[in-house]
Parts: structure tokens; sequence; C-alpha cells
């Protein structure tokens, strides 16, 4: 019996009506398009159902802990995923596999297999996509919420060491995301050497 959609129905509606509005960027249409960005890399990396499976109820509780704080958030939601799982009968072996994919989302990302690695490139796939400037301003006013003195040029300076030192992990992000994220970083520092 698929229980994807209960425990799908659980956590949205937990994160619609508990995550704070000041969060632009770490919101529920965020976790929905990892969620759907995490199946798309997942069948095109030809995984198997079961782990697909668990990858998308990863990609569900990735985000989760900002519901009690931006810290550690990865460590809280992996303490929210094993609390609940058990009930929809997850194996603690599974509810490890997917606490590995939340934590391999952590910022310096470092997966340690193919599951944690589809995980970690669907958090990041919009850095190589069209959506970039539209996202990464949400995140930017995200970010002011905790930072109020946050100017554009610093913002603009995160950003370029951010895609900088950032890699894909996948074999579809490396051949698909890739060339458009450097676009991305080089429109940023053309937008520098404007303002500068």
């Amino acid at each position: 019996m698929n229980r994807f959609p209960q425990i799908y129905t659980r956590v949205i509606s937990k994160l619609e009506s508990k995550l704070p509005s000041y969060l632009k960027y770490h919101n529920p249409a965020h976790t929905l398009y990892v969620l759907e960005m995490a199946e798309f890399i997942g069948k095109k990396e030809k995984i198997a159902d079961r782990d697909l499976f668990l990858i998308k109820i990863a990609a569900l509780y990735h985000d989760c802990g900002f519901i009690i704080q931006r810290k550690d958030h990865e460590t809280i939601s992996c303490e929210m995923a094993t609390k609940e799982l058990p009930e929809f009968g997850f194996p603690e072996e599974e509810i490890k596999k997917i606490c590995g994919m939340i934590m391999a989302t952590k910022i310096p990302q470092k997966p340690k297999n193919k599951l944690e690695m589809i995980l970690a490139d669907a958090d990041l796939e919009y850095l190589g996509t069209d959506n970039f400037g539209e996202i990464s301003q949400r995140l930017y006013l995200e970010m002011k919420h905790f930072e109020p003195d946050l100017t554009v040029e610093q913002w603009n300076e995160i950003q370029v060491n951010f895609l900088t030192n950032h890699h894909y992990h996948t074999n579809y992000c490396q051949t698909h995301r890739e060339p458009k994220k450097l676009l991305n970083l080089e429109k940023i520092r053309k937008n520098m050497r404007q303002l500068g």
C-alpha cells in the first residue's frame, strides 16, 4: 500500500500552517519544487522504485526543521522524520537512508551515495535554470530578514562565491544544469562590473 499521499498531506499542511511568513525562499513551494526535481532526477538516474519513494519522502521532510529554527534545520528535519515515519511502517534502516539524504542537503553539500547525490542536486537544481534570478531574489529577501543591512552588492558577492564553489553530483545535472549555472554566474559578474 502506498502511504505517500498520507505523508505528503501531513508534511505539506504542516509546512503551510507553521512556517514563518518571512521565509520567502524556504517555503512550501520550495519543498514541492525539490520534491518534483528529486523524482525527475531520480528517474533520469534510473533509480529503483523503492529508492525513488524514499527520495520523495526525504524531499518532503528536508526543510521541515525551519518550523523550529533556521540553524541546524537539517538535523531537526531528521528528528521529525525519525519520530513520524515509524507510524507509516518505515523500518529503521530506511529512516536512516532518508536522514542521510536530508543531511546531504546541508551546505556545503557532502553526499555519500547516489540517493544523497540526487536530493542534494534537486535542492539546488535551480542554480542551473532560467528561474535562477527570480528564485535567488526570494532568497535575498529571506536573508534580509536575518541580516537587515545586507546590500545587493554583498549579496552578489555571496552568490558568486556560492556558485563558484558549488558542483552538481549527478550525471544528469552535470550535463543539463552545469552549463546554465555557469552562464548565471557570468551574468552576476557582469552586473557587478556594471554596478562597480
